[in-house]
C-alpha cells in the first residue's frame, strides 16, 4: 500500500512538474543559444562557436583558405591540442577582487595581453575587410598587426581609426618594393615592423590546391607588382607567392632592414633555441613564436610546446610573444605562465569577422579577455605579473618526490 501510495504521488508530482515547471518552456525562454531541437543558434558563447558560423557564411574556397593548414594538418591540430595537455595549478585565498590584465608591448599600453595577428585577405570575409578588424581592435584597446597581404591598403587602415598598429613584412625578391612598404608604414604611423621569417616559399596547402584558390587583390602592392600569375595546376595564390617571395633571405637581411627604418623590428616564425639566440644577436626588438598557423611546414612543433625553449634562449633580453592555437582564456593564461608576454589571435578573428563583421571581432576579443579574467581570478593572480611558471604543469613536468 505504501509503495502504491508513493507511486501515485510520484505520478501526480511528475504531471504537475510537466505542466507548471518553467523548464517546460526552456527552449524559448533560456535565450538565444539553443533551439527546441538542441541545436546551437547564431549566438556564440565561446570563440570556438564562431568557426561553424564562419563555415556557414563563407564560400567553401574562402573558408578552406582561412581554416586550412599544410599537408596532413598534423601541426594545425597540435597547435590546439598541445594547450590541452597543459594543466593549471590554481592558488587559493588570494585577494582577487580587482583583476588587472593590462600590459605594455614595446612601451605601448594595451588592455590585455591579446593582439590581433597578421592574417591575409579580410575582404574575403566581408566587404569592409581590414577596416572593420582595425576598428574592433581599437575598441578592444589592443594592437592589430596588419598583414602584408591585406585587402585594404595600410593607408586606408591607418585612416580608419586612431590606434597603435604594427605592419607585417615579407621580404620580396625586389628589395626596392620591400623598402618602399617599410617607408610607407613608418610614414603612416605604424609603430613596428613584424618580419615574417618562415616563408622562403609557401607551404603546401592542399585545400587551396584542390579548390584552385584564386588570387585576391593585395592592396599594399597595388601599382608595384602584378598578381596576374598564370598557373594551370592547383592554387594560383601559391604560384603568385612563390614568384614573389625571396628564398635567399638570410640573417644578414635583418641588418639591411634595420638600415632602412627606425621602427622596432619583431621577427615572427621562431621555433628553436638556436634561432632565438641568432635573432637576439641580430638585434631584433621582439620574437614571435609561430609556425605560421600551421600553414607552412607540417609536423613542425606546436608553438606552445617550444615556447619555454625560446624564452630560455632569449633570457629576458627582448619580449617573446606566441602565435598559434589560442582559443580560450586559459590558453592565454598558460602561454603567459610559460614566459610569453602576450599572444596573437588569428583564425578566431577571421571567423568572427566572417560571421558577424566588426561586432564579431569585438566579441571574439572580449570573450578571450573575459575568460582570461576568470582564469586569473580562479588561479589567484590579481595581475599579469602574478602569473608564474609555477601556475602550470606541462607534460614533461616532474612531480617532487614525496618520500
Amino acid at each position: 500500500m505504501l509503495h502504491a501510495f508513493i507511486s501515485k504521488i510520484s505520478v501526480v508530482n511528475y504531471l504537475n512538474f510537466s505542466t507548471h515547471s518553467p523548464l517546460k518552456a526552456a527552449p524559448s525562454s533560456l535565450g538565444q543559444n539553443y533551439n527546441i531541437k538542441g541545436k546551437m543558434s547564431s549566438e556564440p558563447v565561446n570563440v570556438n562557436d564562431f568557426k561553424e558560423l564562419a563555415r556557414n557564411a563563407l564560400p567553401k574556397m574562402y573558408y578552406d583558405y582561412y581554416a586550412g593548414g599544410a599537408e596532413d594538418e598534423h601541426t594545425l591540430r597540435e597547435n590546439i591540442q598541445a594547450f590541452h595537455r597543459i594543466t593549471i595549478r590554481p592558488r587559493v585565498l588570494v585577494d582577487v577582487s580587482q583583476i588587472d590584465m593590462s600590459i605594455t608591448i614595446l612601451g605601448y599600453p594595451i588592455s590585455a595581453p591579446i593582439l590581433v595577428a597578421p592574417t591575409a585577405a579580410h575582404k574575403l570575409a566581408i566587404r569592409e575587410g581590414e577596416l572593420a578588424t582595425a576598428r574592433a581592435a581599437a575598441a578592444a584597446k589592443t594592437i592589430m598587426i596588419l598583414s602584408y597581404s591585406s585587402t585594404c591598403s595600410m593607408e586606408e587602415v591607418a585612416s580608419s581609426c586612431n590606434a597603435v598598429r604594427f605592419f607585417q613584412l615579407h621580404i620580396s625578391k625586389r628589395r626596392d618594393i620591400s623598402a618602399l612598404l617599410v617607408q610607407r608604414a613608418e610614414r603612416f604611423g605604424y609603430k613596428a615592423i613584424v618580419l615574417t621569417a618562415d616563408t622562403p616559399r609557401l607551404g603546401r596547402r592542399e585545400a587551396d590546391i584542390r579548390n584552385k584558390m584564386i588570387g585576391f587583390p593585395v592592396k599594399n602592392l597595388e601599382g608595384l607588382m602584378s598578381i596576374d600569375v598564370k598557373s594551370d595546376h592547383g592554387s594560383k595564390l601559391e604560384a603568385y607567392y612563390n614568384e614573389m617571395l625571396d628564398a635567399s633571405i638570410r640573417w644578414e637581411d635583418i641588418g639591411w632592414l634595420r638600415s632602412i627604418t627606425n621602427l622596432p623590428i619583431l621577427i615572427k616564425g621562431i621555433l628553436t633555441h638556436e634561432d632565438a639566440t641568432k635573432a637576439v644577436e641580430g638585434g631584433v626588438d621582439g620574437i614571435i613564436v609561430s609556425n605560421h598557423g600551421a600553414r607552412q611546414l607540417d609536423f613542425a612543433p606546436a608553438t606552445v610546446s617550444v615556447l619555454e625553449e625560446v624564452v630560455h634562449a632569449v633570457k629576458g633580453k627582448v619580449p617573446v610573444l606566441l602565435d598559434g592555437g589560442v582559443r580560450r582564456g586559459t590558453d592565454v593564461f598558460k602561454a603567459l605562465a610559460l614566459g610569453a608576454q602576450a599572444v596573437l589571435i588569428g583564425r578566431p578573428v577571421l571567423f568572427g569577422l566572417a560571421a558577424k563583421g566588426e561586432g564579431g571581432v569585438r566579441t571574439v576579443l572580449e570573450m578571450l579577455k573575459n575568460e582570461l579574467e576568470i582564469s586569473m581570478s580562479l588561479s589567484g593572480c590579481p595581475c599579469i605579473k602574478d602569473i608564474t611558471r609555477s601556475h602550470v604543469r606541462t607534460p614533461d613536468h616532474k612531480l617532487p618526490s614525496m618520500l
